[in-house]
């Protein structure tokens, strides 16, 4: 199958380490096929002799049929947050250490780049969240996350007090340094350093991880992906707790605000080379044994 791929936008950070030749061997692969190459402004001075048309990530997505990330997980995540928008494909070449969604290595990139411009790919759908942080009823600040929506008590030694409703339900009243709120993507990342479970990308749900709760009963709670998540912050809370979107933090929120957590309306499409795992990358990442036991 020959994929109709004819505009590829190149993405990343631009002081990731060993950044330069990895975009020099793509720019060479991708113009010796005749392609046209878009690099994000951001890596301008990675490659200042390089002709390279160079544009923002916003006016990439909306010219390109495909979108190379070069970096890790967190360059991943920083332009799935704009690409979904366009519905603009995205692929991965890790740089960074995880790699739980940029898979392919450097030094296989001359083998399986080709393969997936020929078509040779497989396609996966995320979901993303979108909050708002509201104050007397007005949103005073708003985020996407492909990961997760966390809210916690920032630097403060404080527990916050905050009460949970999905989808208008009341769960509990907690005391606790935060709460994460994560998609399937998330749950390899900082959810499951909270205890959280992972999942599999495909499930529609969300999971939330109490982070340190003060009521030891307190255990993650998955729910199903199109719930609505209410936090109530307590107006008799001290601090003004910060709400992060993929670990930026977005917004500062008061005692007495509230955070609505909900699907974001559009989807980041991932490829993945042809064999890709998501148990295999577990394995690898997680360094879980595959041994035979006897």
């Amino acid at each position: 199958m020959q994929a109709s791929f004819k505009t590829i936008g190149l993405a990343g950070r631009s002081r990731q380490r060993g950044q330069t030749g990895v975009l020099r061997d793509l720019i060479g692969l991708l113009e010796a096929r005749g392609l046209d190459v878009i690099l994000e402004d951001a890596l301008g001075d990675v490659l200042p002799d390089h002709a390279t048309h160079l544009a923002s990530l916003d006016d990439i997505g909306a010219a390109a049929d495909l979108v190379i990330v070069v970096g890790g997980d967190g360059s991943l995540l920083s332009a799935a947050r704009t690409l979904a928008k366009f519905d603009t494909p995205v692929l991965g070449v890790n740089r960074g250490r995880l790699g739980f969604l940029t898979d392919i290595m450097p030094d296989d990139i001359s083998e399986q780049i080709p393969a997936v411009l020929d078509g040779g790919f497989e396609r996966e759908s995320r979901f993303l969240l979108d909050a708002q942080v509201r104050r007397e009823g007005e949103v005073v600040g708003r985020g996407e996350a492909l990961n997760d929506i966390v809210v916690n008590s920032g630097s403060s030694a404080q527990m916050i007090e905050f009460e949970l409703c999905i989808n208008g339900d009341f769960v509990y009243r907690q005391r606790a340094d935060g709460l994460i709120v994560s998609t399937p993507t998330g749950s390899t990342a900082y959810s499951l350093s909270g205890g959280g479970p992972i999942m599999h990308p495909a499930l529609d749900a969300i999971v939330l991880v109490p982070m340190f709760p003060h009521a030891l009963s307190s255990r993650p709670i998955v729910v199903d992906g199109n719930s609505e998540i209410r936090l109530d912050i307590l107006a008799r809370n001290r601090i003004h707790p910060p709400v992060t979107c993929d670990g930026r933090a977005t917004v500062k929120a008061r005692p007495g605000d509230s955070v609505h957590i909900t699907k974001y309306p559009h989807r980041l499409t991932l490829l993945h080379p042809l064999g890709h795992s998501f148990y295999a990358s577990c394995r690898d990442k997680l360094r879980w044994s595959n041994a035979l036991v006897n």
